[in-house]
């Protein structure tokens, strides 16, 4: 397992009892490099929504039992917020929720002269997702798949 999956997923072991005491569920632990700087970020989430109070707490505490753990060697940020309206979905779990929603899709490369599709997500397994696109079922490979995320309504 790559350096940065391990810390994600050691994190993500942290965080869990964290979360459950804070009646907040993760959505995702991301550990990347931007601009020079190490980030660990843990997205938290729960039905009607996580407030800064909710950031804070979970924050605080992770930040304490990451402390004590101290298995990161490099210098990094620590940041906890909610994943967003336009949350990308990274895993089967967020695709299960968003059954039925409707959903941005963009691909790597072009198919049919187009990379980006938007439409309601219908199915999805280890290999594909469908969306229905103007009454139309369409199936996309997760291999050509760049990012899949929540539409934003306006």
């Amino acid at each position: 397992m790559p350096k940065g999956k391990e810390i994600e997923a050691r994190t993500e072991e942290l965080l869990l009892p964290i979360a459950e005491e804070n009646g907040v569920e993760i959505y995702d632990v991301e550990y990347v490099k931007e601009g020079g700087e190490w980030y660990l970020r843990a997205y938290i989430d729960r039905e009607d929504g996580v407030n800064i109070q909710d950031c804070e707490n979970v924050s605080r505490k992770l930040s304490d039992r990451l402390d004590e753990e101290d298995f990161i060697e490099e210098a990094y940020i620590l940041e906890v917020s909610s994943p967003g309206l336009g949350r990308p979905l990274k895993k089967d779990r967020h695709l299960e929720k968003s059954l039925g929603k409707e959903v941005e899709l963009r691909l790597y490369r072009p198919q049919e002269k187009q990379k980006e599709f938007e439409g309601i997500l219908k199915a999805y397994d280890k290999d594909s997702v469908t969306l229905e696109i103007q009454e139309e079922e369409r199936k996309f490979a997760k291999s050509d798949i760049a990012l899949i995320r929540l539409a934003l309504d306006f």
